[in-house]
C-alpha cells in the first residue's frame, strides 16, 4: 500500500485542481447579476437604462436588472435600498441615480454597507454628485458624517461646467479597463470637477474642456470672449472598506447620445469586468 501512496496522492491532487478550474469555468459561464439603479433628476433615465442594459448584455455575458424610478426631482429614492440585504444575489451594482437631495445617513449607510461587504459597484455621472450634505463643496475628511458616498466613489467632486465637447485621454493606458482604447471627443457633455482624489483612487482617464464665460439671462455673449481650458479626472477605480472592494466610476454620460456610444459603453462593460474580477 505504501508503494501506492505517492500515486495516489499524485492522483488527489490532480482531481483538486481539477475541480477547482471547473468550478472557476462555470462561474466564468454563469451571467453576470447585474442590478442598474437609476432615476432622478436632469437625464433621460427612461431611455438611458434601455441603453445601458442592451448595450451591456450585447457585449458581455451579463442579465441587467432595473431598479428604475421616474421621479425627477433630486429627491428619488429607491424601495430597494429599504431593505438591508437590498444587493443580495447580484455580482455589481451600477449607480447610475441623481439624488443630491436626498440626506438621510441611515438610506444612505445601508447601501454604502452592502459596498463594504464585497459587492462591488460602477457608478455613472451624477451619481457622483447624490447623497450629499453639510459642507459638501469643501474636501471632505474620511470618517466625517458627510464623507460616506465620496470615500466609496474614492473622488470628491461637487459641481460641473456648460456643456460642451470633451477630449478624453487615458492616462493609464496599460490598466486592463482602458488597455487598447484610443483617445476621443464627445459630444456636448458635462466635465465634472475634481475636489479631492483620495489615495485608495487610480485615474484611468482626463477630461479637457474649453468653458466659455458664463452669461447672464437676457445678455448677449460678448463676441471678444476667450474661453479657458478645464481638465479633470473622469475615470478611475477606488478600493473601498476593509475588503477593498473593487469600485469604478466614470463621470461621463448625461446624454443619450454619449451613452449609446460604442466608446463609452465598452468602457463601462470593461469597468464591469474588472470589478468583478471577469476582466
Amino acid at each position: 500500500m505504501k508503494k501506492y501512496l505517492p500515486i495516489l496522492l499524485t492522483l488527489a491532487a490532480t482531481l483538486t485542481g481539477w475541480l477547482i478550474v471547473h468550478a472557476a469555468e462555470e462561474k466564468e459561464k454563469a451571467p453576470l447579476r447585474v442590478l442598474l439603479v437609476l432615476g432622478g433628476c436632469c437625464h433621460d433615465y427612461e431611455m438611458q437604462k434601455e441603453i445601458l442594459k442592451a448595450g451591456i448584455e450585447s457585449r458581455i455575458n451579463a442579465s441587467v436588472v432595473i431598479e428604475y424610478n421616474p421621479d425627477k426631482s433630486t429627491g428619488a429614492t429607491f424601495p430597494i435600498y429599504e431593505k438591508d440585504n437590498w444587493a443580495e444575489g447580484y455580482d455589481v451594482v451600477i449607480h447610475d441615480e441623481c439624488s443630491a437631495a436626498v440626506t438621510d445617513p441611515v438610506y444612505v449607510k445601508r447601501i454604502l454597507d452592502a459596498h463594504r461587504s464585497g459587492v462591488p459597484a460602477v457608478n455613472l455621472h451624477c451619481g457622483m454628485h447624490s447623497y450629499r450634505w453639510g459642507n459638501f463643496k469643501e474636501p471632505v475628511k474620511a470618517g466625517d458624517d458627510n464623507a460616506g458616498w465620496y470615500e466609496m466613489l474614492g473622488l470628491q467632486s461637487t459641481g460641473h461646467g456648460p456643456q460642451s465637447p470633451i477630449a478624453i485621454t487615458y492616462t493609464d493606458k496599460e490598466h486592463p479597463i482602458t488597455k487598447g482604447f484610443e483617445a476621443w471627443t464627445t459630444i456636448n457633455e458635462e466635465l465634472y470637477n475634481n475636489v479631492q482624489i483620495f489615495s485608495s483612487a487610480k485615474a484611468l482617464a482626463s477630461g479637457k474642456q474649453m468653458q466659455m464665460p458664463k452669461v447672464k439671462k437676457g445678455e448677449k455673449p460678448d463676441p471678444k470672449a476667450k474661453g479657458t481650458e478645464a481638465e479633470a479626472v473622469v475615470a478611475w477605480t477606488n478600493e473601498y472598506g476593509p475588503k477593498k472592494t473593487r469600485i469604478f466610476s466614470t463621470t461621463i454620460g448625461h446624454n443619450n447620445e454619449t451613452v449609446a456610444d460604442d466608446r463609452y459603453m465598452d468602457l463601462v462593460t470593461r469597468g464591469l469586468l474588472w470589478v468583478t474580477g471577469r476582466l
